[in-house]
């Protein structure tokens, strides 16, 4: 019989393996004991001089002891007497105990159950980079996003992609948008800015951005929807939608000031059938003037060189290479070629400013190559370029200028086109004949589709109330009118403002109320001015009082933010820091809905374009307003 604690057994009979020792063994009974080559965790202890498979569980030496004293016992009587012999161990030669560093005390520690704070924080910051960064969900199942965040926190375990598909981005979507619906309930006025795009798959959808300025005098834009929109591009169409839009963030017609949207009849033709203001874009405008101007032959031939001459460089490598180490040796900026995009402002002079700017370095490459040598442009080609550019350069600046949506931008139209006439588009007798002649087709152009009776009173109040300009860009016989504008809006606003109330009763009713305490008085009491004892002016002579101080105070410096001066003047001009509320958050250019589309075509990738629209519509929303 076995002794007592040995759970030996005999191990399988067969071609015997030769047996290693157990890996850093302290105990001399390993001595007697060892385990098959081919198993490389060393589970099976296996006697030598039986073959006897024992129990050992964790390294336990109790068993192996009992199998020797039963079964071996001389063998047992030898390992007894080299344990006497070893004697106590030598605290030199043993390591001393070394604590557990944090890092694997963590790493052994049980993850983070799914309910506590600490994985719902690390959820909701992937979720936010997700939406944030316009990243595909997948993203959560690659190996190197996750082992990233096992390093970051080895408790954290990452949920599945379905999960933020399905739970986490709707959720913040939805929470997102709470918090939108309640900021906007309070605005007074707003202004919105539209456009339609069709995505990679060339699904049409329409986009609608609002912008306000907000109780701090702080300009606010915000992305409302980006719709699928499948019908027809119609007018009648896309008023509806635009109405169908107000209503689903419960936001009121009357309080929308004005629609800046690109010149598309169907667009124009929706705004007029809603009977909203319209405000043409100015980027847009300017784009269509500088077309117009540039129909000419000459322009033609020479624009239609430098394309050529631009495409040979984009799609040869040898070429650029060759075009860099001309501009080390003639010691130009080492810039590359840009390319005309006829629907990008401002594109086609960056491509010219680029060519002249380069001009020596390309004919040194070029003249190189016999087969190439037809690409350069001739001396009246290059004359030609540098007449575009001379009338052109200036006018990009004021497009990105205008485009801003994080500042006032509105006021700024009437001052440019003011200055485009009396400087920079102005003909000067030194210019070359065809700079003088793209100015004036420009400036006409601008004059005629800004004579509009109603843009140029929107334009004009809006100017009158930016204490940077007020009424110096106004013509002389339209500043009575703006005037009269501006009271009759102040005498609607103090209206709405006062309505039906019983103010004389109540403070009768606080009169006659008893006094719970009599307080001492003090000596300014004897000299406090009740509101009903307070000399009174008739409304309309007071409006005109805070209109005409507001004019006649210093005008505020160009570099100024004139939002900042109002929110320190609103208590000087209650009724006309509302108007400016109103009317300067108005986008000078509809460029707000282009970025929506720009971080649509971010969105739906080629990696992405399975995208439904419901779920681009919401991505859009986050991406924007996160």
């Amino acid at each position: 019989m076995s002794g007592a604690g040995d759970t030996s057994a005999l191990a399988p009979t067969g071609d015997e393996e030769p047996l290693v020792p157990r890996e850093a063994a302290k105990s001399t009974v390993w001595r007697f004991f060892g385990f098959r080559a081919s198993d490389i965790d060393q589970k099976d202890v296996i006697c030598k001089e039986c073959h006897r498979v024992v129990s050992a569980p964790k390294g336990n030496t109790t068993n192996l002891f009992n199998h020797l004293k039963t079964h071996h016992k001389q063998k047992y009587d030898e390992c007894m007497k080299a344990k006497a012999n070893a004697g106590p161990p030598n605290p030199r030669q043993c390591p001393a105990p070394t604590q557990t560093t944090i890092t694997a005390t963590l790493h052994r520690a049980t993850p983070y159950p799914s309910t506590s704070q600490r994985h719902a924080e690390i959820t909701d910051a992937i979720t936010f980079y997700l939406a944030k960064d316009m990243c595909p969900i997948s993203t959560v199942s690659n190996k190197g996003f996750k082992s990233m965040v096992k390093i970051l926190d080895k408790k954290y375990v990452i949920p599945s992609r379905n999960y933020f598909s399905k739970v986490a981005l709707p959720a913040l979507y939805e929470k997102c948008r709470e918090e939108i619906e309640r900021e906007i309930t309070t605005v007074e006025y707003f202004a919105t800015t539209t456009d339609l795009w069709s995505s990679r798959t060339m699904e049409p959808y329409m986009s609608l951005t609002i912008h306000y300025i907000d109780d701090d005098f702080t300009m606010k834009s915000r992305c409302l929807q980006t719709s699928f929109f499948p019908q027809d591009h119609t007018g009648e169409a896309i008023a509806q939608g635009l109405r169908e839009a107000l209503a689903s963030w419960s936001l009121r017609e009357e309080k929308q000031v004005c629609i800046t949207t690109d010149n598309g009849s169907n667009v124009i033709k929706a705004a007029s059938l809603n009977k909203w203001m319209r405000l043409q874009c100015f980027g847009h405008r300017l784009h269509l003037a500088i077309e117009n101007a540039m129909k000419d032959p000459r322009i033609d031939r020479a624009v239609g060189i430098c394309k050529k001459l631009v495409s040979s460089f984009s799609y040869s490598w040898r070429r650029k290479k060759e075009l860099a180490r001309a501009q080390k040796e003639l010691k130009l900026p080492e810039h590359g070629l840009k390319t005309e995009c006829p629907t990008r402002w401002g594109s086609r002079q960056a491509m010219i400013e680029r060519v002249l700017e380069q001009h020596k370095a390309i004919s040194q490459v070029l003249s190189s190559d016999r087969k190439s040598r037809h690409l350069l442009p001739s001396w009246q080609d290059t004359e030609i370029l540098e007449a575009i550019y001379k009338s052109l350069h200036p006018l990009t600046e004021f497009t990105d200028a205008l485009s801003s949506e994080k500042y006032v931008s509105v006021s700024f139209v009437k001052p440019v086109l003011h200055l485009f006439t009396s400087s920079i588009l102005k003909v000067n007798d030194d210019d070359p004949e065809l700079t003088n002649t793209i100015k004036t087709k420009i400036l006409t152009y601008l004059e005629e589709k800004y004579k509009d009776p109603e843009t140029q009173d929107l334009l004009n109040l809006a100017s009158a109330l930016d204490p940077r300009f007020k009424l110096r860009y106004t013509s002389e016989d339209r500043v009575a009118p703006i005037q009269a504008r501006l009271m009759s809006e102040m005498a609607a606003s103090l209206s709405m403002e006062q309505g039906p109330s019983d103010g004389g009763t109540a403070d009768r009713a606080e009169d006659d109320a008893p006094s719970t305490s009599k307080k001492k008085k003090t000596l300014g009491s004897f000299f406090k001015i009740t509101e009903r004892a307070r000399p009174t002016h008739p409304p309309q002579q007071a409006l005109a009082t805070e209109l005409q101080s507001y004019l006649q105070c210093a005008d505020l410096d160009s570099e100024e933010n004139p939002l900042d001066w109002w929110r320190e003047h609103q208590r000087v001009y209650p009724r006309l820091s509302k108007l400016a509320k109103k009317y300067l958050g108005i986008p000078a250019t509809s460029a707000p809905s282009e970025r929506v589309f720009s971080t649509g075509g971010n969105i739906v990738t080629c990696l992405r374009s399975s995208l439904k629209p419901e779920s681009v519509d919401r991505l859009v929303f986050l991406a924007k307003n996160l």
